[in-house]
């Protein structure tokens, strides 16, 4: 869970890279909302629909953050003993459900009472170092743990599953295709692989660049997988139906984090280097950046809602919401 941090970037890199991307168009006016004081927002997660509450995890504190972002008042509700909240999603059941590394538990809050209700992983596994989570066609939370590990927790018999990732340590994003297949990225392991949902076993797929990074994953509405390259600087997509790839590599030294796909099939990442979100555009290919109003935001995750594309600024302690149209 300790934050990567960037190598020294001389000041004219950043300026160049910032020149190369394309300025925010007119218009597209960004919203900052700031959460409480040293909560350390890690991942965040809009609930659907316009002004319904958007979710992070304050992983400093070890809390769930809750944000109207109609009011801005934010709300924070405790996990537990020791917690320290990675990433976080709404589920089918409209709950928020987060990993947690520092309890080595999948976690859900009610939304309306805000109980807490914990799933352990199996006494046998050792600390997973939890980091993301998604659903399954079928309701089932599929995770994937730093350490070497992803697993699935069946919410309506409290079962849970783990299994090793066949390469060690590295497994990082996590994402559902409309096709209900499960895919992860693996950041130490510099691969992406398909889960079989149904025996666990994992598929390695190997992007055409070596050592490039992958760290997070997130499917379009086609069912292709879009991939952030932390090391390289790149958007990769691989197409399964195709079994083809391809790759964009971002202007300058560029460290790309994270990475949505909203429901335009617009694609969302931060860039690390120029402190920015960034949108690109498959059909363009063009990448349009919207820079942060304060230094170091570190941005870690995105998620969105129609309209909307969130991300929580870890580095200023900050909710930042970008309209995707």
């Amino acid at each position: 869970m300790t934050a990567l941090r960037l190598p020294s970037i001389l000041p004219f890199c950043t300026a160049l890279a910032m020149a190369a991307l394309a300025a925010a168009p007119a218009g597209a006016e960004t919203a900052y909302f700031d959460v409480t004081p040293g909560a350390g927002p890690h991942d965040v997660a809009a609930a659907p629909g316009a002004g319904a509450p958007v979710y992070y995890t304050a992983q400093r504190s070890g809390k769930l953050g809750i944000l109207d972002p109609k009011t801005t008042k934010v709300t924070e509700v405790p996990l537990g003993r020791g917690s320290a909240p990675h990433g976080v999603v709404v589920g089918p059941d409209g709950a928020p459900w987060i990993t947690d590394g520092g309890q080595n538990a999948i976690v859900r809050v009610d939304p309306v009472t805000h109980a807490v209700k914990r799933f352990p992983l199996p006494k046998e596994t050792a600390y997973a170092n939890l980091n993301t989570l998604t659903f399954d066609r079928k309701g089932r939370v599929w995770f994937t743990g730093q350490s070497g590990y992803y697993g699935r927790v069946d919410p309506a018999t409290g079962d849970v599953k783990v299994w090793d990732a066949p390469r060690g340590r590295g497994a990082y994003g996590i994402t559902t295709t409309p096709g209900g297949d499960v895919w992860y990225a693996s950041l130490a392991g510099n691969h992406i692989a398909r889960i079989d949902v149904e025996t666990g076993v994992a598929t390695v797929v190997e992007p055409p660049t070596k050592d490039q990074g992958a760290r997070r994953i997130w499917s379009d509405s086609k069912g292709r997988l879009w991939v952030s390259y932390w090391n390289t600087g790149q958007v990769g997509m691989y197409d399964p139906a195709a079994k083809a790839w391809k790759e964009w590599k971002l202007p300058g030294t560029a460290h790309v984090y994270s990475v949505w796909v909203d429901d335009r099939d617009k694609v969302w990442l931060t860039e690390w280097t120029t402190n920015a979100i960034v949108r690109f555009d498959p059909v363009t290919e063009k990448f349009d950046s919207f820079p942060s109003t304060k230094d170091q935001a570190n941005v870690r995750q995105m998620l969105g809602r129609s309209g909307e594309a969130w991300g929580a600024e870890s580095g200023t302690d900050r909710l930042v919401m970008v309209p995707a149209n």
